[in-house]
């Protein structure tokens, strides 16, 4: 690990210091070993404009991919993304992940019209996605030549908590330590330290402190 990186050198290094580690979650403690980050020999990385802080881990069958115009991806200080979640960012679009933040597998950003930006210390569970784009449909022309527009980027706060499936579109903020129930779409705006569930996602009330502090 000591000479791991995105080079191709740096590729072949880190293969063969998982030749006998675990699959998955084994090898995290491997970006630890790195002055740099964890990168799976797996992932796919076609991006001009990447930044990965250090102590990062990057699994098995990532994806990072840049279409055209599209805009930055940063991935913060020993946060971590799971096997086959999807990175893309396009015309408009950028990627911000903030320190210690967790992206369990099969997790999709789609980054084009506008940002995503996502905090520190965030939980995100699998198999959620996140929009901050819609496709228009008017009936006179095909869904897959309509233009795209947005409603703004998409933003979560450090410390959410993003259950099973979420799916989060455009326009969208959710708050500090809020907890968004699985499955739910989130349309619109959650308060900080809310939690969230259904389709579309409303508050059904805010966390509690324990007793006593």
């Amino acid at each position: 690990m000591k000479y791991a990186g995105l080079s191709t050198g740096g590729r072949i290094a880190t293969h063969f210091s998982t030749w006998f580690i675990p699959p998955y979650k084994g090898r995290c403690y491997l970006a630890n070993l790195t002055a740099q980050s964890y990168i799976s020999p797996d992932a796919s990385i076609h991006h001009s404009d990447l930044e990965i802080e250090t102590k990062a881990f990057i699994g098995e069958r990532v994806v990072i991919h840049q279409a055209r115009n599209g805009g930055p991806v940063k991935i913060g200080k020993a946060s971590h993304i799971h096997r086959d979640s999807i990175i893309e960012t396009g015309q408009g679009g950028s990627l911000l992940i903030g320190a210690d933040t967790h992206i369990q597998p099969r997790c999709q950003f789609a980054a084009y019209k506008a940002p995503i930006d996502i905090g520190s210390q965030v939980q995100i569970a699998p198999n959620c996605a996140f929009y901050p784009y819609n496709h228009t449909f008017l009936a006179d022309e095909p869904i897959k030549n309509q233009p795209l527009q947005t409603k703004g980027g998409i933003i979560i706060d450090d410390d959410a908590w993003l259950g099973v499936g979420v799916i989060v579109l455009d326009g969208v903020r959710i708050g500090k330590g809020a907890v968004v129930g699985a499955g739910s779409v989130v349309t619109r705006d959650i308060p900080d330290g809310a939690i969230a569930a259904g389709v579309p996602a409303r508050v059904v009330k805010m966390r509690e402190k324990r007793p006593g502090l």
